[in-house]
């Protein structure tokens, strides 16, 4: 199972990086590229405890559905969002918020498993994990840039 673990160090409180990381909005303007809309659940906000959402994007040029729900959920320190139903087999990810000296390190633990068995691992090996990353880190520096600057989501 392919583990994805980046940290973030942000210039702002842990609470903020916390309401940052779980924005709907935040979340749709990080992954313009992929054209990810809420196709299923509320579409702005500050997702809560228990809720599901359904994400419509476009990856590796085919367009897919991908249900999660927050499944953990401890204000300001970490929430775990889970697959409910999408491409991967499954997925867990989980994010950390720590204050450190001011600043925030805004910590992803991303764990999936891929569909297809060994053909799964081998698109793992070839392209999967490293596209996974790539999104995670872009995502990462919007909700840096946000925390950083002025700008309200």
């Amino acid at each position: 199972m392919p583990r994805i673990f980046l940290e973030t160090e942000i210039n702002n409180t842990k609470e903020v990086v916390f309401d940052l990381a779980r924005s709907i909005d935040l979340h749709k303007d990080s992954t313009k590229k992929t054209n990810e809309r809420v196709v299923e659940g509320r579409d702005s906000g500050l997702l809560e405890l228990n809720e599901e959402i359904t994400w419509r994007a476009k990856h590796l040029g085919v367009y897919q559905n991908l249900k999660v729900k927050i499944t953990e959920l401890e204000f300001p320190y970490f929430f775990c969002d889970e697959m409910v139903s999408g491409a991967f087999k499954s997925f867990k990810h989980t994010h950390k918020f720590q204050d450190i000296d001011g600043r925030t390190l805004m910590t992803d633990i991303f764990e999936y498993k891929s569909p297809l068995g060994f053909l799964g691992r081998i698109a793992d090996f070839v392209f999967l994990e490293k596209y996974m990353k790539k999104f995670l880190l872009i995502r990462n520096q919007v909700i840096k840039a946000y925390a950083e600057s002025k700008n309200k989501v």
